[in-house]
């Protein structure tokens, strides 16, 4: 379980990003939504360990993670998505995988993984990580990494960005899949009614703050604008 004590984050010029932001994480998929600049992207970072709070704690299954490393968080289970993901040049595909997998894996092994994001396996296993690679072909890449890392948190910011030509049935397939294996615990950051439709469970951030958090059937109808005193409308929720 994933839980937030009151967490806080400020930039180095003072603004204030997230305020006493309390959660607790245990379900198959929870996905955080909420307007632009609301400070979804910078609570994926912080439980990842690439920011640091302010104030407040990050405890995962009950262990104090606040001050831990990006590297002992990955070793203590969470994995983090980016929403640009980044390029490596001089590595190929397959040896990324292999990475993420923690050992040496076999050219089927990687074609099986590439085949379940939708990428041609013998186009793309032995290809550089860079320059050459589209911002689509490397989010889908990515999310064949954390499908191999098999963690108990995995984080996705934002992963339908750039994948249009991709089916969203096929990214929820992954997901589904990806919880079948691990068990663990797939928290989402995004827009689309589509991926908000597959939660268990959907935050709603504005403003730096929760201002709502509840199973889908509960929050997902408020997002769409279909009961009166919604926290704000469709158009501002970009679902």
């Amino acid at each position: 379980m994933l839980e937030l004590k009151n967490l806080s984050y400020k930039t180095e010029d003072g603004k204030e990003i997230l305020r006493n932001v309390s959660l607790k994480i245990e379900d198959r998929f929870v996905a955080v939504t909420g307007p632009n600049g609301s400070g979804k992207s910078t609570l994926a970072k912080l439980i990842a360990g690439i920011y640091t709070p302010t104030s407040g704690q990050i405890l995962l299954d009950g262990v104090d993670i606040t001050n831990m490393s990006i590297s002992d968080r990955a070793n203590n289970g969470i994995s983090f998505a980016f929403q640009q993901p980044v390029r490596f040049k001089g590595i190929t595909v397959k040896d990324l995988i292999s990475i993420a997998a923690g050992k040496k894996i076999s050219v089927s092994e990687a074609c099986q993984y590439l085949s379940e994001v939708g990428l041609c396996a013998k186009d793309y296993v032995n290809r550089e990580v860079d320059g050459s690679l589209s911002g689509g072909e490397l989010k889908r890449i990515e999310i064949a990494m954390i499908n191999v890392r098999g963690t108990k948190l995995s984080v996705f910011d934002e992963p339908e960005a750039g994948i249009d030509l991709w089916s969203f049935n096929n990214l929820i397939q992954v997901f589904k899949s990806m919880h079948e294996r691990t068990r663990g615990t797939i928290l989402i950051i995004s827009h689309q009614e589509r991926i908000l439709d597959i939660a268990d469970k959907i935050v709603v951030i504005a403003g730096g703050e929760v201002t709502a958090y509840g199973a889908k059937n509960d929050i997902l109808p408020e997002l769409l604008g279909a009961r009166a005193g919604c926290r704000f409308t469709a158009k501002e929720a970009q679902v």
